[in-house]
């Protein structure tokens, strides 16, 4: 009989362009000790980030299995990946629609039983020895060679690798309400004195992958959708019990979300994005923003300030940081969907010219602008790659993000667990202020939202 073998793979992928030049890494790690067994890294040309991060994928299982080929059945791989695209798709409670995706994830499928494998979603942060082989590869790439693993130093750049993990694994991004309502009832469950796995990386029970919903009720494919299973009150074993019992989670971070400043497009209710002319603030808008950095300052709470590229926002986010005497950093997470064609154009003149592809737009967030925007899929999962980076950052702190439209409404409908048709019912005003809250188990709270009283 075969020895039973227990494995870690963490895999990353990552696209300078999405889609462009694009490279993937994968490494296989001791759960015992968290040292790496076998790393993998390759240049792959240009493609997606998410097809690369299915290649990562790929190259992880296989290199386990290359380990231990007599293990057959017995051979246990748990994945840890911070693409919530691959980990729900793999475990099945995503459906696979985009044509590049389903004979990557049809290959992943096959090299190990379903069995054998496990899957949980990790914070990037928590990714850094996967991100950074990704990241050798596409730098080896730009100079015109492959990745050897005779030059790599991931292993030595990313020690994070053997920091040991209290909590139980449970899947989602912080802020999915599902995941974080699992995530409160395990720590109840461990509070309870519920047994904790041996080893720096806790195994979950290896189980058949729960069967895909039908067509008709798929999740987006999207990394910030929200949670569809494990949701209800069995989902994490031990049921919650009444807020009484939670643990002390300490402060949250907490964002503070600004839109900005009306310019001269606002209005006319253009499509300003990220793909236009990059505006800058209008007289009116100059003036809401003064207002906003007034109120802002007088609230006293705001203790860091984060900002979309894009000028009217940094123009906006500069006349609050005088006032506070902060200084301003800059996330290109945080900045507006690239509308392609429709920049500049109002939705009768979209309606106008594109109407097949509009309608297509508003019945779908997989669907993108006209003439190569970003599909509000696209642009989810960017934006909640962003709130990660930002939430662990300012864990416990006030932040204030200054950003736009579509990344305020992403924020707060995935803090929500709301679905993707939620974005076009909501009001959001120039220069408004909403807020909300992510605690340490990664439930959020909706405090404020499209607050404009600071502008009468």
């Amino acid at each position: 009989m075969s020895v039973a073998r227990q494995v870690v793979v963490e895999a990353d992928g990552g696209s300078r362009g999405n889609p462009g030049p694009a490279g993937y890494g994968a490494v296989v790690i001791d759960p015992a000790t968290g040292e790496p067994l076998a790393e993998a890294a390759e240049y792959i040309g240009v493609a997606t980030n998410n097809v690369a991060e299915y290649r990562g994928l790929i190259a992880g299982l296989e290199a386990a299995k290359a380990l231990f080929p007599d293990a057959g059945d017995a051979l246990r791989v748990h994945v840890r990946m911070d693409s919530k695209l691959v980990v729900e798709q793999m475990s099945g409670r995503w459906k696979i629609k985009h044509p590049d995706m389903k004979p990557l994830a049809a290959r992943a499928a096959a090299i190990l039983p379903p069995s054998s494998v496990t899957y949980e979603w990790i914070p990037r942060a928590q990714n850094k020895h996967a991100d950074r082989l990704a990241n050798e590869a596409m730098d080896a790439g730009r100079d015109g060679r492959q990745w050897e693993a005779s030059a790599s130093t991931a292993a030595l750049d990313a020690p994070s690798a053997r920091t040991p993990i209290a909590s139980p694994p449970v899947q989602g991004p912080p802020g999915d309400q599902a995941a974080g309502a699992a995530k409160a009832r395990a720590a109840l469950a461990a509070a309870r004195g519920a047994a904790t796995p041996e080893g720096l990386f806790p195994l979950p029970e290896a189980a058949v992958p729960e069967p895909a919903a039908p067509e008709t009720a798929a999740a987006p494919e999207t990394a910030a959708a929200p949670e569809a299973a494990g949701s209800g009150p069995e989902a994490a074993g031990a049921p919650q019990t009444g807020w009484g019992a939670a643990p002390d989670l300490g402060a949250p971070a907490t964002l503070v979300l600004l839109r900005h400043g009306e310019t001269a497009l606002t209005p006319e209710k253009r499509f300003s994005g990220s793909g236009g002319t990059d505006p800058e603030l209008s007289a009116t808008g100059r003036g809401q923003a003064e207002r906003a950095a007034e109120h802002i300052a007088a609230l006293g709470a705001v203790q860091d300030i984060v900002s979309s590229p894009l000028r009217r926002c940094r123009e906006t986010a500069a006349a609050v940081a005088a006032r506070l005497g902060l200084d301003v950093r800059i996330d290109e997470g945080l900045r507006e969907t690239d509308f392609g064609a429709w920049e500049g154009l109002t939705f009768t003149e979209v309606r106008e010219r594109y109407g097949d592809d509009l309608t297509a737009w508003l019945a779908s967030p997989d669907t993108a602008p006209t003439g190569g925007g970003e599909s509000f899929a696209e642009v989810t999962e960017r934006v909640a790659a962003a709130r990660d980076r930002i939430v662990a950052r300012y864990a416990g702190r006030t932040v204030l993000l200054v950003t736009h439209v579509t990344p305020i409404k992403t924020l707060v409908r995935l803090a929500l667990g709301a679905p993707p048709e939620s974005l076009f019912r909501m009001e959001l005003s120039a220069a408004s202020i909403s807020t909300v809250a992510h605690y340490g188990d990664g439930n959020a709270s909706v405090r404020l939202l499209n607050d404009t009283s600071h502008l009468r």
